[in-house]
């Protein structure tokens, strides 16, 4: 059955509270900087702007991610979430920083006197406090999926670019509204507009950096991640338990979404096993995987003599990191 709009964006929560935030502020924002001249408040408003494009993508990206597998995607169109988080982490980059430097640079090569800043002081006082809401959800969403790892290690480690990247997208937002707002004071406190210039190219390196980290952890999605440790733990403890297994070879796992596994498991089956009593063990043990993991939505367990399986020593797969 169909989910219902609401169903869908109660589960989309994190994009649609950050999209409804930059559209409503990224009007507010450009008013106050043609009213103004600030340099400062229009980086801003083209801030919000790309913001906006990217949750628009994002959602694009999660609607098609959810088409079921056919002929010609067998493993499903899960990875294509990935390729829209990674032409957001461009397009930060190459519009959202590209423009704020250089109208930061701009004002400065050819800087313009500001009107009174009250107006843009109003402004950034309630996109604050919008772009604070969205954050807030951002962050509690992304919260109850980290568990007790620290945030960078649960970012790294995330399978769903869409809740970092807001999170990331957000953070980046609240910074750049406190720039502009110390850029514009600072330029009226002394009388000098550059300032608002530079607050301009200060903004627009944040999100610079905001980019390359995207760009980093979309890229290592997009390419093939292997699942979370414990998961490929469970796997093998699960597989080592049955009495015809005689060797765990290797369990080698990729995701094809945030919310789908494939593992391709090479384990050593006693000789004295029959065809058929290893098919039927293999569907049992197949049946307990799905059990035990929800998110495995393939799964292929190849028989393989121990010593000729291909050497994993290199891939980690075989045992969780030490925790720290």
């Amino acid at each position: 059955m169909a989910k219902t709009l609401t169903a869908r964006i109660k589960d989309d929560i994190v994009l649609y509270g950050a999209l409804a935030a930059n559209l409503g502020i990224g009007v507010a924002k450009f008013v106050a900087a043609g009213l103004t001249g600030s340099s400062s408040m229009l980086t801003e408003g083209f801030h919000s702007v790309v913001d906006s494009g990217n949750q628009v993508l994002l959602l694009y990206g999660q609607r098609k991610a959810k088409r079921p597998a056919d002929e010609a995607h067998p493993f499903g169109y899960g990875r294509e979430l990935y390729f829209w988080a990674f032409v957001v982490a461009i397009l930060i980059f190459a519009i959202g920083a590209g423009v704020s430097i250089y109208e930061g640079w701009r004002h400065i090569q050819s800087p313009e006197p500001l009107t009174s800043p009250t107006i843009n002081y109003v402004v950034l006082a309630i996109s604050f406090a919008l772009e604070g809401s969205s954050w807030t959800i951002a962050v509690r969403e992304f919260s109850k999926t980290k568990g007790d790892m620290g945030w960078w290690s649960a970012i790294h480690r995330s399978k769903d670019p869409a809740g970092f990247i807001v999170l990331f997208e957000d953070s980046a937002a609240l910074a750049g509204l406190v720039i502009a707002g110390i850029g514009i004071w600072a330029s009226h406190a002394f009388n000098d507009p550059r300032i608002d210039g530079a607050a301009s190219i200060a903004i627009g390196l944040i999100l610079a950096l905001v980019a390359v980290l995207l760009a980093r952890e979309s890229k290592g999605l997009l390419i093939g991640e292997r699942a979370d440790p414990a998961v490929i733990a469970t796997i093998r403890k699960i597989v080592t338990g049955y009495p015809g297994i005689t060797a765990v070879n290797h369990v080698r796992t990729i995701h094809t979404a945030p919310d789908s596994i494939f593992a391709a498991i090479s384990a050593d089956f006693d000789d004295a096993m029959t065809m058929g009593a290893g098919e039927t063990m293999i569907e049992a043990i197949e049946t307990e995987l799905r059990t035990a993991v929800p998110t495995l939505s393939s799964i292929y367990i190849r028989p393989e003599k121990r010593e000729e399986a291909v050497p994993t020593t290199r891939i980690m797969d075989q045992k969780p990191a030490p925790q720290s």
